[in-house]
């Protein structure tokens, strides 16, 4: 396939196509307005952007699959030894370069598929953003794994498996509840039961990449071409405020159980850096889809909007679950309180009578 992309494109121009096909994409909205512009594009060109999109999910799958657990493997592997070697190290950063890279790409087929109608340039900022996203969110998610594995090896691979089959089903489970018909048209050739075969590989794959950063490219088996073509903001918030807090109590694990290996680690700090990493994968992915998105003209809603319509539903949440609690001590309270008034109103009445003998017993 390489040997026949490279073939194509030094032909491209010195061959005479024998015919184009034309295309009409929309600009990205200027002033309220956006034109429709037709371009050409010839057969080779055709053919070229087939191969660069083949490569691109093939660069996803050999990440994700490949790739992260290859860098997770070693990290622990470095670990149990207690050395980093040279070569060791340098596979390890070749892996992790090769988990972004397919991360970035996710993000650049997603957004190609969902504005598909859309004459798209990324700009650099945009890549920038994306790659400093994808290091601190895998690079700390990894670390997380390997350090909680370490400790508690054999409920590692709880928090995975779990993990995964969460992410596996939930498609299947959006799928079922919206009551659509089984999806026919990915490929003529495939029966009903190669159909099904290839969308679990698809779910498959989704899974292993939630399992470490979050899938830009959201699988819905109800439509056509399998990808959610809406930018749900509150799925993202909500994937992030559990993977951190997930992060966070793996981390409490490995510093409540640590080893005497950690002796020589300051626990506390790494636990923070930590922490602190993934919070800023989280502000670079906050900067990219607020500043440096090609696409920020189409959202209906910023994700800062998203995000500050979350924390008030949060605050009213905890304000009510509050009140609640108030209200029942106050019930609880107020049985005790009319006791004791009625027994003090007596013990005052015992008293008013006890003087008033004492003072006609007097007389």
């Amino acid at each position: 396939r390489c040997v026949e992309a490279l073939y194509i494109y030094f032909r491209a121009e010195r061959v005479e196509e024998p015919y184009v096909s034309i295309t009409k994409k929309r600009q990205m909205p200027k002033d309220g307005y956006s034109e429709e512009i037709e371009k050409e594009v010839g057969q080779a060109e055709g053919k070229l952007r087939t191969h660069r999109s083949a490569f691109s999910r093939a660069s996803v799958i050999q990440a994700f699959l490949g790739s992260a657990p290859q860098l997770t493997l070693q990290l622990y592997i470095c670990i149990l030894q207690q050395e980093v070697t040279v070569a060791r190290s340098i596979f390890m950063v070749l892996s992790l370069l090769s988990i972004v890279y397919g991360a970035l790409r996710c993000n650049i087929l997603a957004i190609k598929i969902k504005y598909d109608d859309y004459d798209i340039h990324v700009k650099p900022a945009a890549y920038l953003c994306i790659f400093m996203w994808r290091s601190f969110e895998i690079a700390t998610r990894v670390t997380v794994l390997v350090l909680f594995g370490s400790v508690l090896r054999i409920w590692v691979f709880l928090i995975v498996l779990l993990n995964f089959l969460g992410f596996f089903f939930y498609p299947w489970i959006i799928f079922w509840l919206s009551k659509s018909p089984f999806p026919e048209n990915i490929e003529k050739e495939l029966s009903r039961v190669g159909t099904t075969i290839v969308l679990c590989l698809l779910t498959f794959l989704y899974a292993g990449i939630n399992m470490f950063c979050w899938s830009a490219a959201q699988v819905e088996l109800s439509d056509p071409d399998l990808i959610s073509k809406s930018q749900n903001w509150y799925r993202m918030t909500v994937y992030y405020i559990v993977r951190l807090m997930e992060n966070a109590f793996l981390l409490l694990m490995w510093y409540i159980y640590r080893t005497d290996f950690y002796l020589y680690v300051c626990a506390p700090m790494l636990f923070l850096q930590l922490l602190i990493g993934y919070c800023m994968g989280v502000f670079f992915m906050l900067v990219f889809y607020q500043f440096c998105h090609p696409c920020k003209k189409l959202f209906s809603s910023s994700i800062t909007e998203a995000l500050l319509s979350c924390f008030k539903i949060l605050y009213l949440i905890c304000q009510h679950h509050k009140s609640t609690l108030l209200k029942g001590k106050v019930a609880m309270k107020s049985p005790e309180n009319t006791d004791e008034a009625q027994g003090s109103s007596k013990t005052i009445d015992s008293q008013n009578r006890s003087i008033h003998q004492s003072v006609s017993s007097n007389a």
